[in-house]
């Protein structure tokens, strides 16, 4: 497992040091961006948590995303699998704020 690394001062992310230096950019500013949001909705923000795991199956490569918000001493999680990284990260982390709203 590589090590994590901090995105803001509560947003971790692990298990993205093989992503290449322009998809971690866009990955930044997807989470960064739902980090705010999720901010913006929750009554207190503690935490959030990005995990990514490649996982190679017969067909294709895909990415499996746990996502972790703590809100006032109360996990919200989600996850998922997709072929494209982007997607994987955008559903995990839209899954969360509709479960704040």
């Amino acid at each position: 497992m590589d090590e994590s690394m901090q995105l803001g001062g509560n947003i971790e992310l692990s298990g993205f040091g093989d992503i290449d230096g322009a998809s971690m950019v866009v990955l930044k500013k997807i989470i960064g961006n739902y980090g705010r949001r999720m901010s913006d909705i929750s009554s207190k923000f503690e935490k959030l948590s990005v995990a990514m795991k490649p996982v190679d199956d017969e067909e294709s490569k895909k990415f499996e995303i746990h996502a972790e918000l703590i809100n006032d001493g109360k996990p919200f999680t989600s996850e998922t699998m997709e072929k494209n990284l982007f997607v994987a990260v955008d559903n995990a982390l839209k899954k969360i704020v509709n479960d704040l709203s």
